[in-house]
């Protein structure tokens, strides 16, 4: 896999995750109310949530100051990727990069502004329900996934390439 710079590019891929999450949380907020809920599949439901922990509401109930920690670590975070992103990388890599970016900073600007990230994507089952998730934790997931995909292909062509020199 070859080296790119094209920090524009994952930028922009940033902006426009960042924008569909923004757009589709403010849409929930504008016209439902919290605790709302409407069923569209036998598995799924829109809905309307507030989370102020993290991931499976991770630390929601300890008092407010997860709300700071958890701004500080998705802004770290968002700088650090903004930084690796500057940089050359692999398309893969650049991608994930930038999935990750853009859905930390939708989860931080709920964090900042509303005090709790909207969550509205419901899939349950039987009565089991998956914890509510939005498209800023998708694009995480996703980018987490590219990480790891770009690894063990990275892996691979490394001894691939190795194989063949000897």
């Amino acid at each position: 896999m070859k080296y790119v710079n094209r920090p524009a590019r994952w930028y922009c891929l940033a902006l426009v995750v960042f924008a569909a999450d923004q757009t589709a949380k403010t849409w929930i907020h504008l016209t439902t109310l919290l605790g709302w809920s409407r069923e569209v599949a036998p598995f799924f439901s829109l809905v309307h949530v507030l989370n102020p922990g993290a991931a499976f509401s991770f630390l929601a109930g300890t008092g407010g100051w997860q709300r700071w920690f958890f701004l500080a670590i998705a802004l770290g975070a968002s700088a650090w990727l903004a930084w690796l992103l500057a940089k050359p990388v692999r398309s893969l890599e650049g991608l994930a990069y930038s999935l990750i970016l853009g859905g930390a900073l939708g989860n931080a600007f709920d964090r900042a502004v509303r005090g709790s990230v909207i969550d509205y994507l419901d899939f349950h089952l039987h009565g089991w329900h998956w914890p509510a998730f939005n498209i800023a934790d998708m694009a995480i997931v996703g980018g987490a996934v590219g990480l790891i995909a770009s690894s063990v292909l990275g892996h691979r062509e490394a001894n691939t390439s190795s194989r063949r020199q000897t």
